[in-house]
């Protein structure tokens, strides 16, 4: 909902949080800034990387997407192979030895179980050919799936932290009141899966 309050809101936020020393990812005031990776140093570990993009199938029109000249979000127009070899060649670009990469997307509809073969597939596909450590995904209001692929985990829907439907019916059978928060451990020599800890 980063366009919810416009192009101003949104460039209003990003500077907001940039203020605070919070780091973005995502979005930004073109598409450069958009597409570019959050860098977050890990004092006497390495950094983490962190690349986040959206798809039209989470409701994301696709005017949103950032341009040259017009702020918006990283959007991701497929899940083909070859956006996957994109999104290697920008990693490759940035990482270092030691370097966790964590990519988030948000994408999906908000309310179903089932994962499909072309998310899954792109998810493996990052970790195989991208160089991601972590897939990182979000648009179900929802706990989904999780998968631990190569030593790596692939949460599919992550749900929401914090949520209130009033009014929004119908969907009570999916307890979007339940909420996860997902604490990840990595090994920086490895890139692999070491802890895994779900607390409701």
């Amino acid at each position: 909902h980063v366009l919810d309050w416009g192009y101003a809101g949104l460039v209003e936020t990003i500077a907001t949080l940039h203020d605070a020393g919070v780091a973005t990812a995502g979005a930004g005031r073109n598409d450069r800034e958009a597409a570019a990776p959050a860098i977050l140093e890990v004092p006497g570990k390495g950094r983490v990387l962190l690349w986040s993009f959206g798809l039209e199938s989470s409701g994301i029109p696709s005017s949103w997407a950032a341009e040259e000249k017009r702020p918006g979000v990283n959007l991701l127009r497929d899940l083909s192979d070859t956006t996957v070899l994109d999104i290697g060649k920008q990693v490759a670009r940035v990482k270092r030895p030691g370097d966790i990469i964590v990519v988030s997307i948000h994408w999906g509809g908000n309310w179903g179980y089932k994962i499909s073969s072309e998310q899954s597939d792109f998810a493996r596909g990052l970790i195989d050919k991208a160089g991601a450590d972590i897939i990182h995904g979000h648009s179900s209001h929802h706990v989904k799936a999780i998968e631990v692929y190569r030593d790596r985990p692939i949460i599919y829907g992550c749900g929401d932290f914090i949520n209130d439907y009033e009014g929004i019916g119908g969907y009570e059978s999916f307890r979007g009141d339940l909420s996860l928060m997902y604490f990840v451990t990595m090994s920086p020599a490895t890139g692999r899966l070491t802890g895994l800890r779900m607390i409701p």
